[in-house]
């Protein structure tokens, strides 16, 4: 077993894990990690607790230490900073007639290193607007094309069910949903009710979609040829709720059945 705390990052949702090095660490404290992209500054999101090894992805980093008040102080002046550079780089864009729809720019802790994150429908030859933001940087740069959906996990925002988005919420990756999902489970094919704020399918389609298919294989197929106490008909509809279905037997004539368990 090892010992692990989880800490998220302004720069992303995600929750990652790391060592805690013997520090004595609690729920929300802040701390100084050291990242593929540099030292950074995150936030405990738990207490130190105990994990498998083989549900870790391993060798774990190490948290360097707790954050102390110059560590704050820095990380508030790197927000500021990181807000004048996207002011900068959608200018420097604009110049260039780049069509990049800059979202945001973070530094690292310890300004090694400038990300900015822009939307765009195409592919963006940014070499001349990178040169440009390094000369006036003096640091790594890198430019990070997204998706909508990203876009709707980095700012966020209310979904049609009233909650906050799960991808800014909770999800850490994107899975695979299709309008198959959607007609699984008797949605109506309309994209206002099954697209989410970012324009593609709700990734809550994922949820029950597994539960529904289960559902379903204890009812006949709509379509299908079955014998009911009045005749054979035609299955013409199903509800997994009731647990029943209609069958029809004539134009004018349509019985439910329910199904046996």
């Amino acid at each position: 077993m090892f010992e692990i705390i989880a800490v998220a990052f302004d720069s992303s949702p995600n929750r990652y894990y790391f060592s805690p090095n013997k520090l004595e660490l609690k729920k929300n404290d802040r701390v100084i990690v050291e990242t593929e992209n540099g030292l950074e500054i995150g936030i405990c999101k738990t207490n130190i607790f105990k994990e498998k090894k083989e549900n870790l992805v391993l060798p774990l980093k190490y948290i360097k230490r707790k954050a102390n008040m110059e560590d704050l102080k820095i990380d508030e002046s790197n927000k500021k900073e990181s807000a004048k550079a996207l002011i900068y780089a959608k200018q420097q864009a604009h110049q260039l007639d780049l069509k990049m729809n800059f979202i945001k720019a973070n530094y690292t802790f310890d300004r090694s290193q400038l990300f900015f994150t822009y939307l765009s429908e195409e592919r963006i030859d940014f070499r001349e607007l990178a040169k440009k933001l390094a000369q006036k940087y003096k640091t790594r740069i890198e430019l990070r094309q997204v998706g909508v959906r990203d876009k709707a996990k980095t700012i966020g925002g209310i979904g049609p069910c009233g909650l906050f988005l799960c991808c800014n919420n909770f999800l850490t990756d994107f899975n695979s949903v299709s309008i198959n999902m959607a007609k699984n489970q008797f949605l109506a094919l309309n994209p206002t009710k099954i697209n989410g704020v970012c324009g593609r399918l709700l990734c809550c389609l994922n949820y029950e979609d597994e539960l529904y298919s289960e559902l379903k294989e204890s009812f006949p197929k709509i379509g299908s040829k079955v014998k009911t106490t009045e005749g054979e008909g035609k299955v013409i509809s199903i509800n997994i709720f009731k647990g029943t279905y209609k069958v029809e037997i004539d134009k004018n004539n349509i019985v439910e059945e329910t199904i046996v368990n």
